[in-house]
């Protein structure tokens, strides 16, 4: 009688249930919730902060005058006419960069910024 009573207790044994995780729909939004909390705090803070040039703590105080290109007339001219005592590839490239040309070559009619420490 004991065999049968030991058997009798394993098969009896209630089953295990696997039950699966279910949210609700207030689980849903608590969820989504704190999951969006950080990305938006993170977009947030970009926004306020990148609308800044942090270059330095100084405003750039860059002073030009302004000069109209005459048809066929070239950099190269310009440079010698307006700084003689420089040497013209050292305008010319602060020219472009002040202007922020691609390249050296110019149109008739467009006005072109000249550092003033090139005026004479």
């Amino acid at each position: 009688m004991s065999t049968n009573a030991i058997a009798d207790v394993q098969h009896t044994a209630a089953p295990v249930a696997h039950t699966r995780l279910r949210l609700t729909r207030r689980g849903r939004v608590v969820f989504t919730t704190l999951a969006a909390v950080p990305v938006l705090l993170c977009v947030g803070i970009a926004m306020l902060n990148g609308g800044q040039a942090s270059a330095g703590d100084r405003a750039a105080n860059v002073h030009f005058d302004t000069v109209t290109i005459q048809p066929g007339e070239t950099l190269w001219q310009v440079a010698e006419d307006t700084a003689p005592n420089s040497d013209p590839r050292d305008f010319i490239q602060d020219v472009v960069s002040l202007n922020a040309l691609n390249g050296s070559a110019v149109q008739a009619g467009q006005e072109i910024s000249i550092p003033t420490q090139y005026e004479h």
